[in-house]
């Protein structure tokens, strides 16, 4: 840590996570987060001394099996939409990156973690790449970037996404805007509906739709939660709830885990990314959470 952020109070030092490498970033104000190394996996978002992030309590940490909750990185694949493990094996592999490495960008700290082709990779997938996570910790708001460069001579190909787990008190209670008129598949009916409303919870809810060309609002208990937004480099936004039934067949959730979390995931995967040699791309998801302005007027923290 230099003198610059000791003095001022910003830290970023080395830590654990059950055992397993990871960064933890820290402001004046008392924000931080908590990034794994596995994956450059935000695993805690804490703000207004509330975590944001859902990370479940009976998640995989043998530093092989893909951690469930954060916001996993899902590279170069997402899903099952190719020959590859799911969502990629870019979540499962350790970056690069130590605490010396974060910077002060503004009001806020901004960790980078990298990740290139190896003899592993290219084993699975034949591609030369480098690949880089930032993680833009401010005032109430949370970052996250991932960049890809191209430094082969053939072009490369990838779907991906932030798959973003958000933390409410009762997903029944919750609701998300911002998606009104828009045509998504529904991955549990298989069906093409229009998006009428606010996006509601209940049942298992599976949902690809097109990125909103507006900011997307998360309210619980009918209060604004977090504000979200997504660079055009997102082109889809994957809204997912297992519900119950699903999810007590899911090995790495508690019995009850879907009433405290919901995913909106920042993605590219309807049309996969083509990268010409040399070429560089890189989308960032945005969560800002409400602040309460002079006369309880809600605002959302500064990006400036």
């Amino acid at each position: 840590m230099n003198s610059q952020m000791a003095e001022a109070q910003f830290t970023a030092v080395a830590a654990q996570w059950q055992g397993l490498p990871a960064i933890r970033l820290t402001l004046p104000g008392g924000d931080s987060a908590l990034v794994a190394l596995q994956g450059a996996q935000v695993l805690s978002w804490v703000s207004g001394g509330q975590e944001q992030l859902f990370l479940s309590p009976h998640a995989a940490h043998d530093g092989h099996a893909p951690i469930r909750g954060g916001i996993p990185v899902c590279f170069p694949q997402f899903n099952q939409r190719g020959l590859l493990v799911k969502h990629g094996f870019a979540r499962t592999l350790a970056w690069q990156a130590r605490a010396d490495d974060a910077r002060i960008d503004g009001d806020g700290l901004r960790l980078a973690l990298r990740l290139e082709d190896n003899a592993a990779t290219r084993a699975v997938w034949p591609q030369s790449f480098a690949a880089e996570i930032s993680v833009w910790l401010q005032p109430a708001a949370l970052t996250v970037a991932l960049a890809v460069h191209n430094p082969g001579d053939a072009p490369l190909a990838f779907t991906a996404a932030l798959h973003t787990y958000l933390r409410v008190d009762d997903v029944a209670a919750t609701t998300l805007s911002g998606l009104q008129g828009l045509r998504y598949w529904d991955a549990v009916a298989d069906t093409h509906p229009l998006q009428e409303g606010e996006v509601r919870f209940g049942p298992e809810l599976d949902r690809v739709y097109p990125r909103p060309a507006q900011a997307m609002a998360l309210h619980a208990g009918g209060a604004p939660r977090l504000r979200i937004t997504q660079d055009a480099g997102w082109a889809d936004t994957v809204v997912w709830n297992p519900g119950a039934a699903l999810c007590a067949r899911l090995a790495d959730m508690p019995a009850n885990g879907h009433a405290q979390m919901l995913c909106v995931e920042a993605a590219a995967i309807d049309a996969p990314v083509v990268l010409a040699p040399q070429a560089h791309w890189q989308a960032a998801q945005r969560l800002e959470r409400p602040q309460v302005a002079p006369g309880g007027a809600h605002g959302v923290a500064s990006a400036c």
